[in-house]
């Protein structure tokens, strides 16, 4: 048993009746999306943006994240769904795919952006901290869920599932023949990572250019943790000792890499050293509108 052992001891599902079934990570996940819709409308409110051009933006990027969400989880799952098609559709019941619901959120969001003639690029900055918050919202429904299967550890750290619903117990039983085996935090290593690229991103706002680059920057940021966490979870193999999730982050690094080094700059007003004093100008701006409509 490692030093810190935690027990998880929740029932996964917040409600469960008859058919219906509402879990701790679709609530989350809900309060996630929400939670990164109102952050990218504040956004749009200080960068002079149509809040409904980017509520609608908004609206497209979720269309595409379930779409996407689910697609990545059916992928992932094929030897059950391809023997019974019908159960594709039926995401109330759960199952869903968190690099889908990167991947076709911006899918969906771009491509409603640029048929609306929407500044893509600035939307997606701006929606680049709202998705490390959202993303981490979620995961917290993972770990009372106990959504992911994770590997063994002897010292250290861990955590360990009790409640006989939860995923992780009969993962834990599967592959250890114990269902209390603790085994690593996968999830908490996540919002960690997600953490500190919040951290890095919210710095580098306003000093990278073009227009989009801190999207680049957030997406490569998280395929690069994911690619090394996925090695402690335990999702079916592809090949190569490789996992959808690190087959997804590989495709994704192989376009935003190249995009970064050849693209992305930093701004002039950086070039010039003259940063602070565009904050401070900017500052001062704002507070001189405050003035003069507390005058009238």
């Amino acid at each position: 048993m490692p030093i810190a052992a935690i027990e998880i001891p929740f029932n996964p599902n917040l409600v469960a009746g008859g058919s219906f079934a509402l879990s701790w990570h679709g609530l989350l996940s809900f309060v996630g999306v929400a939670v990164a819709i109102w952050m990218v409308g504040k956004a749009a409110v200080k960068g002079n943006l149509d809040q409904d051009m980017v509520y609608n933006t908004a609206i497209f990027g979720i269309v595409g994240g379930i779409i996407g969400a689910r697609l990545v989880h059916v992928v992932d799952n094929w030897n059950i769904y391809g023997d019974d098609p019908g159960r594709i559709l039926a995401i109330w019941t759960g199952g869903i795919g968190l690099w889908g619901g990167i991947l076709g959120g911006w899918l969906g969001g771009a491509a409603y952006a640029r048929f609306s003639k929407a500044p893509v690029g600035r939307l997606m900055d701006i929606a680049a901290p709202a998705m490390f918050v959202g993303q981490t919202i979620g995961r917290l429904g993972d770990i009372i869920n106990g959504e992911h299967w994770s590997r063994a550890l002897d010292a250290g750290w861990g955590w360990y599932f009790t409640h006989p619903d939860s995923p992780a117990r009969i993962g834990a039983e599967r592959f250890f023949g114990d269902p209390e085996r603790p085994v690593h935090p996968a999830v908490v290593y996540e919002i960690i990572w997600n953490m500190i690229g919040l951290f890095v991103i919210t710095k580098l706002k306003g000093k990278l250019q073009p227009a989009g680059a801190l999207w680049m920057v957030y997406i490569t940021w998280y395929s690069v943790g994911r690619f090394g966490i996925q090695y402690l979870r335990l999702d079916d193999v592809k090949f190569w000792g490789l996992q959808e999730a690190h087959l997804i982050a590989i495709g994704v690094l192989a376009f935003t890499i190249p995009y970064i080094v050849l693209k992305v700059r930093w701004s002039q007003s950086v070039i010039n050293g003259d940063g602070d004093n565009d904050n401070r100008g900017a500052g001062r701006r704002k507070r001189d509108r405050q003035r003069q409509q507390a005058r009238t």
